[in-house]
């Protein structure tokens, strides 16, 4: 070979590569790419640029080709095999992404599809960086038979090994049925999308078969459905655009792994901001609704408040604010809703969230008005001893700067378990308007004095008596705070500053949980 020949054979290489490369960006061609637009898509590649910082995407194996050569496969070769890996920034911090592309045989995952899918987990787990997947798929690749299936179980174990050692985020981009939806389940957060999105173990036409239901896609396993009913999904966006920004806002308020503190940023709002509308916001009367949203706007960061679970058990209210520019997670009651109570939903809701704030230390803030566990056939049934204490069980076992804020009701059990002083909270503020007690004044009387007013010639007016007597003696927190299970009665519009003294007092807090393998939750 002369030398003049060496620089074409080289220019050849590199068309070869530029060719190949092109064919990956490409997706499944034309048409394809313009049915996915019609249906009010994005395609792969175009979620994966907008979701990360501009330029900022390192792509890897994009050449590679599935290994199945049965069923006319070995004709349909597509470089990177229907989904789109790498890493790239957020805001300037590393993370790692996979986008499945629903124009290369419907993002089905075949056995190099999900080795691709593995890497980039593998690698995020060593280097400490957040996993994001954008799941837009028809399921496993029929072709390629029980390889696809193991596909499936080794991205569900690296699922479960990396959980709480860097934040994993699923957005359904479009369909994910089957054994796939496993994967998004084992994540921290799911974004649903509404009305092109989809997750269900079974679609509508076995049901029918099978149980003779008839449903459809979206009151099955719609954005909503998994948003209001079944807990599944954490957020419904409007739109690809829309789940992908609540992506990068969500990572603004987490770190990037286990190891490491929360993002902080520098804060307009000054900390000893006060509010005195806080001084009249709970009624006096003690079965009048409020909505604790009012409360959280007025004491965190700008009024700010990035809500998880909006839809889902609205009892209770989670979700990430910052306080002094620190980000923190919030747990609240909801008056507003079936007075706050505790119910099965709610006590899930909460656990997940406060285990996950635990696993990457993030601070929890608690908020507290709960007149106790919802009373029923169907909750006792459907047990919500055990679920309550799945709630009850995630607050004690956090390490993390607990303080809780008693507004209001804490009454029974509930008490107990709203991150009380006896399950290792730290700081335990609670507003003069606080009643902390076994139960309600009207139940309470009803307990103790039920022969006085068997005998009394007027039973009402003893029972009214008996109740203002009760009224004075629990519902104020200055019993709780003799014992000291209340650190300081604090007037309610200084409850921002009280709370950002307190984290900054906690700021290096150091608590450990004794020896073992793991705990056993009552799941």
């Amino acid at each position: 070979m002369t030398s003049k020949q060496q620089p074409k054979q080289s220019r050849s290489k590199l068309e070869t590569l530029k060719e190949r490369a092109q064919q990956a960006e490409s997706g499944g061609g034309a048409e394809r790419v313009e049915k996915q637009h019609a249906a009010g898509k994005m395609t792969a590649r175009e979620r994966v640029d907008f979701l990360l910082d501009e330029d900022t995407f390192e792509e890897f194996d994009k050449l590679v080709v599935h290994r199945s050569r049965d069923f006319g496969l070995d004709q349909q070769l597509y470089p990177g095999d229907g989904v789109i890996t790498g890493h790239g920034l957020i805001d300037g911090r590393r993370v790692f992404v996979f986008a499945q592309d629903f124009t290369i045989f419907g993002g089905s995952l075949s056995e190099t599809h999900a080795e691709k899918i593995c890497k980039v987990m593998d690698l995020a787990m060593k280097v400490g960086a957040p996993i994001v997947g954008l799941n837009d798929s028809g399921g496993a690749r029929i072709q390629e038979g029980v390889l696809s299936l193991g596909g499936y179980a080794d991205i569900f174990l690296r699922n479960t090994l990396a959980s709480g050692v860097v934040p994993q985020i699923s957005c359904i981009m479009g369909p994910c049925a089957g054994g796939a939806v496993y994967s998004p389940a084992i994540t921290d957060f799911n974004i649903m999308v509404k009305d092109t999105s989809h997750m269900f173990i079974t679609g509508p036409d076995v049901i029918k078969t099978v149980t003779h239901e008839d449903v459809t896609k979206e009151e099955l396993g719609g954005a909503i459905t998994h948003n209001r009913i079944s807990g599944v999904a954490h957020f419904a966006a409007d739109s690809d655009e829309h789940a992908l920004r609540m992506v990068r806002e969500l990572l603004s308020f987490i770190p990037s792994n286990n190891l490491e503190d929360p993002p902080a940023v520098n804060s307009t709002d000054t900390p000893e901001r006060t509010e005195t509308k806080l001084n009249t916001i709970v009624p006096e009367a003690s079965n009048q609704p409020y909505d604790i949203r009012d409360v959280i706007n007025l004491i965190v960061d700008d009024g700010y408040f990035f809500e998880v679970q909006q839809y889902f058990a609205p009892n209770i209210f989670v979700g990430f604010a910052r306080l002094d520019g620190r980000s923190v997670g919030i747990v609240a009651n909801q008056p507003a809703y079936l007075a706050g109570v505790l119910d099965i939903d709610a006590s899930v809701k909460g656990a997940r969230f406060v285990r996950f704030c635990d696993c990457f230390n993030i601070p929890l803030v608690t908020f507290e008005d709960v007149p106790g566990f919802l009373p029923g056939v169907s909750q006792e049934h459907g047990g919500i001893i055990r679920h309550g204490a799945k709630l009850l069980y995630a607050f004690a076992e956090a390490t993390v700067p607990k303080v809780t804020v008693i507004t209001r009701k804490a009454y029974g059990g509930a008490y107990c378990v709203m991150a009380s002083k006896h399950i290792r909270t730290d700081l335990n503020f609670a507003w003069p308007t606080a009643e902390i007690a076994v139960m309600g004044p009207e139940g309470a009387v009803g307990v103790l004095y039920r022969r006085e007013f068997n005998e009394a010639k007027d039973k009402e007016a003893a029972r009214r008596a008996r109740i203002l007597e009760l009224e004075e003696k629990f519902a104020n927190p200055y019993v709780a705070a003799e014992r000291g299970f209340v650190d300081e009665v604090i007037e309610p519009a200084q409850t921002r500053p009280k709370l950002i003294r307190a984290l900054s007092l906690l700021e290096n807090k150091r608590d450990t949980n004794p020896p073992k393998k793991h705990g056993n939750i009552p799941l």
